[in-house]
Parts: structure tokens; sequence; C-alpha cells
């Protein structure tokens, strides 16, 4: 079919950079793999994010680094551009991903928030994903979640010792 964008194509289709807007994204490794599953490799993307916070290229609300992909809420800093952040965040990544043969998948999910959108089921999505995906149990932390200090002020009070409720398991 005429103009129809298919595959990595169709998810930049309509993508642009606002600043001082929160951004839900989910990049993922190429598969199969489990690469996240090395701590070492999951606390370096954990600090990655944290750099390019220093190089206020985002402020990384809430993240969670799973074996084979990651979640993040970050909000876009003025004059950053969202597919240079990744690039950014991908590309100081791949040289310790390749030491461990490991890719990233080309291209990224974004979803742009609006001021409006109810941030909790994000978060609670993040904060949920390794519980959900049976890789930690219930009563136990996930070395890979990220939350800023900021919203963990209000988002801590929910969990239960920063571990999940019992209810938001089922």
């Amino acid at each position: 079919m005429p103009g129809l964008v298919r595959g990595y194509g169709a998810l930049r289709r309509g993508r642009y950079s606002a600043p001082d807007t929160d951004y839900f994204l989910t990049i993922c490794l190429r598969r199969p793999t489990s690469g996240f599953s090395n701590a070492g490799l999951q606390e370096q993307c954990i600090n990655t994010m944290r750099h390019l916070e220093g190089e206020e290229i985002w402020i990384v609300r809430s993240a969670v680094v799973m074996p084979d992909h990651l979640h993040m809420l970050a909000m876009l800093r003025r004059g950053a551009e969202l597919s240079d952040a990744v690039r950014l965040f991908k590309g100081r990544l791949s040289p310790a991903l390749r030491k461990q043969g490991v890719r990233w998948q080309p291209s990224f999910y974004d979803h742009r928030m609006r001021a409006e959108d109810d941030r909790l089921p994000v978060f609670l999505y993040i904060f949920l994903n390794p519980y959900r995906s049976g890789l930690v149990a219930g009563g136990q932390s996930w070395a890979g979640y990220l939350c800023s200090d900021d919203d963990w002020r209000w988002f801590g009070t929910l969990t239960n010792e920063s571990c999940p409720q019992p209810e938001w398991l089922h």
C-alpha cells in the first residue's frame, strides 16, 4: 500500500520532542537474549541513565531494567531531542553489551504523556514488571529498579517497604 510505513519506520512516524514532557519508553535488546540478567550490565544501565541526567538530557522518574528490555518514564530536558537522548543512552552502553555478545534492537517505543495523564498506572507498570514476570518474589525488591527521589517521596509511601502491596500482584 502506498504511503504505509511498516516496521521500525512506523515507530518514528509522528515522533517529536517536547521539552519538560514525560515519555514512557521501552528499549529492547535484540532477542533472544537475557543480557541484562548480568548484574554488572544492569548496574551500568542504571548508571548511564543517571549520567545522562547529570548532563541535563532527561530526568528519569522511574525505570526498570529487565533481562531483555527496559522501561523508563523520563522527562526530556530543554534542548534535548528524544531520539538523540536514546541514541546517547544506547551508544554509551553498546561497548559493554558487545563484550557480552549482546546488541540493541533497532529503534525504541515511546509514548508522550500529556499533562492531564495520570502517572500512577505508568509507575505501577514499571515497578511491577519484574514481579509480574516471575523474576522476583513479592516480598523482595528488584535491584534493577530506579525511581527519582522526588517521585519516591510519594510513590514509595504506596509500597510495602519498597516491595509491592500483595493486592498489586493479583
